[in-house]
């Protein structure tokens, strides 16, 4: 959604009726982008949500109508699916540190399936599943060997706590397979994150597609589902160019057509798993500036949240520098305000230096009493942050729909036991 009156009206709004910090995700934003995907693929894929990019109860529950599928890291996340009525069936469990209560509950509960990491995970899952008289549906995750330039975390190639690595597969599925109580209806690759290059998505999946050949050239009966960690990312910084979709669609479609075409494969759901590019941009963070300092020469901002209510907006999620967000002034960008824009920094409340939001950002002159707006807020926001840090009330939460805006708050999850 474009930095537009309008946008900055229903901003306003929000911050005015529930107070800030707060979050404002935008329903119509999430609902465009997943049939934008539809449309882009022409059906040729599935759409799995992960819910740890953004677990919000209530958006969680929005995302039934938007992804076949949902992906949860923890048995929390679970228990908030089902209970904001997501099918068992439809969910997935992945993660490298699954505890044993939580296999066992996730297999109880009726979990769709469970994401193996390891051949231990698979050990204790094929007991649970025993003893429960159950044949339980997994996927295996494949630490692939190599990932191309262009994503902003990679997770192949190097020791990994995700997944079993592509050299050691040839030993492990076999085993895996060998499990009684176990059902293995497929795979799952996960190789990097946060690409905005179309030529390096497609390589990427190029290479998933090959070791799905390969895999399931030695003997494995044909996946029902074979899962692909997106990497599509967002533009979070200015400067950063949105992706081409349909570049990417192009470039990788003949590929899935001739996968497709294997006798083995002509039946198998593909399935792309997607976070941030679901929800990211469909979310803003709204800070109020509190006080303004004039340090050193420099306009510094002080705004009521900070990197306690957005730890990667501050620079400190997995950034090995720090580049500003995309954000603006609500109500700042009219040509009298354009006419006057300098350079200034904004920080949160927090007693420590390095709660900063922006270093050297351009924005039309700040006062007290500003609103602030960052960008693509609506993934890794508020529950990747230490929101308990100093104690400061956390920021509230806002859903914009058809209907009209409400408050989705929701800070914790559902009780582990």
């Amino acid at each position: 959604m474009d930095c537009t009156s309008s946008l900055d009206t229903l901003l306003d709004s929000a911050a005015a009726s529930f107070g800030t910090p707060s979050y404002v995700y935008f329903a119509s934003v999430i609902e465009n982008r997943a049939s934008m995907l539809r449309e882009a693929f022409s059906g040729r894929f599935e759409l799995s949500f992960a819910a740890k990019s953004n677990p919000n109860p209530a958006i969680l529950g929005f995302m039934k109508d938007q992804a076949e599928f949902l992906d949860v890291s923890s048995i929390g996340e679970f228990r908030t699916a089902v209970a904001m009525g997501w099918d068992a069936a439809r969910i997935s469990f992945t993660g490298p540190g699954k505890r044993d209560f939580e296999i066992r509950q996730a297999i109880e509960g009726g979990i769709g399936e469970l994401i193996l990491e390891s051949v231990r995970e698979a050990i204790f899952a094929d007991k649970v599943a025993g003893e429960l008289g159950l044949m339980q549906p997994v996927l295996i995750r494949i630490a692939p060997p190599t990932v191309p330039k262009g994503f902003g975390d990679q997770m192949a190639g190097r020791p990994s706590a995700f997944g079993i690595d592509w050299e050691d597969a040839g030993r492990d599925i076999p085993a895996i397979a060998a499990l009684s109580n176990l059902r293995i209806v497929g795979l799952h690759i996960y190789s990097g994150t946060q690409c905005l290059k179309p030529q390096a998505i497609c390589e990427n999946y190029r290479n998933f597609l090959d070791i799905f050949r390969q895999v399931y050239g030695r003997g494995l009966a044909p996946p029902e589902k074979l899962v692909f960690g997106s990497g599509l990312g967002i533009p979070y910084h200015d400067g950063d160019m949105p992706i081409d979709l349909d570049a990417v669609a192009t470039g990788i479609s003949a590929d899935i057509e001739e996968f497709k075409a294997m006798p083995q494969f002509a039946g198998t759901l593909l399935v792309l798993e997607l976070g941030r590019y679901l929800v990211g941009e469909a979310g803003y963070f709204l800070t109020r500036i509190v006080s303004i300092k004039e340090s050193r020469g420099v306009r510094i901002g002080i705004c009521d949240g900070g990197m306690n209510n957005h730890l990667p907006a501050s620079g400190h999620f997995g950034m090995v520098m720090h580049r500003n967000y995309a954000m603006h002034k609500v109500g700042g960008r009219g040509s009298a305000g354009l006419g006057n824009v300098e350079k200034v920094n904004l920080v949160g409340p927090l007693c420590t230096s390095i709660d900063r939001l922006a270093i050297g950002v351009m924005l039309p002159r700040i006062e007290e009493g500003d609103l602030i707006a960052i960008h693509n807020s609506g993934a890794y926001g508020l529950t990747a942050s230490p929101v308990h840090f100093i104690s400061h009330t956390p920021p509230r939460e806002v859903l914009i729909e058809v209907a009209g805006m409400r408050e989705i708050t929701y800070i914790g999850q559902l009780p582990l036991a």
